[in-house]
């Protein structure tokens, strides 16, 4: 797996943190952004895969990863991270990619195709949709901000037991890699790898339940290509939201992937096929006028 750290400034001066997997072919590259508190390192194997084709981008947003802490908390929003993703693009002298948005990230990747749709040839909403289920909301809000150190490894696998339900099936090995990818080593503690007060523009409990949760249709509806991919026993996009996306987008394409919750790790057979169709679909897409 070979990548370069690169590393560009926000407007605010902040210092973040990409890899980027390069190729010299002419294939459209693709764009990996991590969900809420994940990072770069959550793409290693679709990057792996996908690398050997065409190049790969995964940025670390703001407050995760390799990425500088965000001086103002209240800049941890979708719409910074969007302004952050396209300067990291312009850096780059890359026009046009292929998304995959996890989650997060695939709210960001929905604001761009809707805002910026000449940068975006295709869209993958990694268990993610213009409407937001409740019960995965209020989930999150359990354990966003608190202290996540833990004393070892096994003791960090239990915690991402504990905060995933609706996995099945994942080997003991699994389980050790997605808590490397979400927790690093700081001085003796395993210690999740964002920022805490990533909690501090995160809906409260009470804001949560009393609702109304806002919904994003007015964004969702773009003209790239689409693929909804949803893990059989999400808590946050539902199965009503994904019938409802495949009605109001005239090339969506929606495919659930058996024993996963929020979200798919997008190594299983059914992500993987998704991902070579999307990838196909979005080569002959026209540049919007």
């Amino acid at each position: 797996m070979k990548f370069r750290d690169v590393w560009h400034s926000s407007t605010d001066n902040l210092r973040l943190h990409a890899r980027d997997y390069p190729h010299d072919g002419a294939l459209l590259p693709v764009l990996c952004l991590p969900g809420l508190t994940r990072n770069a390192r959550d793409f290693e194997d679709v990057a792996e895969r996908l690398s050997a084709e065409r190049r790969v981008i995964c940025p670390d947003f703001r407050g995760r990863g390799a990425s500088q802490y965000a001086v103002d908390p209240k800049t941890y929003r979708p719409d910074v991270e969007m302004a952050d993703t396209l300067a990291l693009l312009d850096h780059l002298g890359v026009d046009r990619a292929i998304v995959i948005g996890t989650s997060r990230g695939g709210l960001v990747g929905m604001m761009m195709a809707s805002s910026a749709p000449a940068r975006v040839a295709g869209l993958m909403l990694n268990d993610i949709g213009p409407r937001l289920e409740k019960d995965g909301l209020l989930r999150i809000r359990s354990y966003l901000g608190r202290d996540m150190r833990a004393a070892s490894w096994p003791a960090a696998i239990a915690r991402l037991k504990a905060g995933n339900p609706g996995i099945a099936g994942l080997p003991e090995a699994g389980w050790e890699t997605f808590a490397r990818r979400l927790f690093r080593d700081d001085e003796g503690f395993i210690v999740a790898d964002y920022d805490p007060a990533l909690a501090v523009v995160f809906p409260s409990t009470e804001a949560i339940e009393k609702g109304p949760i806002p919904e994003l249709w007015q964004i969702y509806e773009t003209a790239a290509p689409v693929t909804v991919l949803r893990g059989a026993n999400s808590d946050l996009l539902s199965e009503a939201t994904v019938e409802e996306m495949l009605l109001r987008h005239t090339n969506a394409e929606a495919v659930t992937v058996p024993d996963r919750g929020h979200v798919p790790f997008l190594d299983e057979p059914e992500s993987w096929a998704a991902i070579e169709r999307l990838l196909s679909r979005a080569s002959g897409s026209q540049i919007p006028s």
